[in-house]
């Protein structure tokens, strides 16, 4: 079976429902695009989680060593992480209950995607968050 990322409609409704985002591979390095998108949407006005086993703290918010550590729900598991690395992260995404798993761009991993659904969870993939929060929401999201 192809996966197939949600319509635009489906990904607007996502971007637009959701607060909370846990980035799992956020680097602590501004030049990064990790950091570069992640700050773009902590601008935007998402509450930005880093999960960084390597770092303190990123972005002034409080880096957590793995999603299971997240205190709080979780609406949207953004990865920075190879294409191979990411049916852990599905894993810990359905664990944790989040609602969205999103494979940053040039990010693709059929298994964690199968995982995640089972889980319950959308899941959206080879997609870059701030490009299509910019295209789909670009007055910010609605306050419905």
């Amino acid at each position: 079976m192809t996966f197939q990322n949600p319509s635009r409609e489906e990904i607007r409704d996502i971007l637009n429902e959701s607060q909370t985002i846990a980035v799992v591979g956020l680097s602590d390095n501004p030049e990064r695009v990790s950091y570069m998108v992640s700050e773009a949407m902590m601008k935007k006005g998402y509450t930005i989680i880093p999960v960084n086993p390597n770092a303190e703290a990123i972005l002034g918010q409080k880096s957590y060593k793995s999603l299971g550590d997240v205190p709080v729900p979780v609406d949207i598991v953004n990865v920075f992480r190879r294409s191979e690395h990411t049916p852990p992260v599905a894993e810990e995404a359905v664990a944790i209950g989040a609602k969205t798993l999103w494979l940053q761009l040039g990010v693709l991993n059929e298994d964690a995607a199968a995982i995640a659904g089972k889980g319950g969870l959308r899941v959206i993939m080879d997609r870059c968050i701030k490009v299509e929060d910019s295209i789909l929401l670009p007055n910010g999201k609605s306050k419905t």
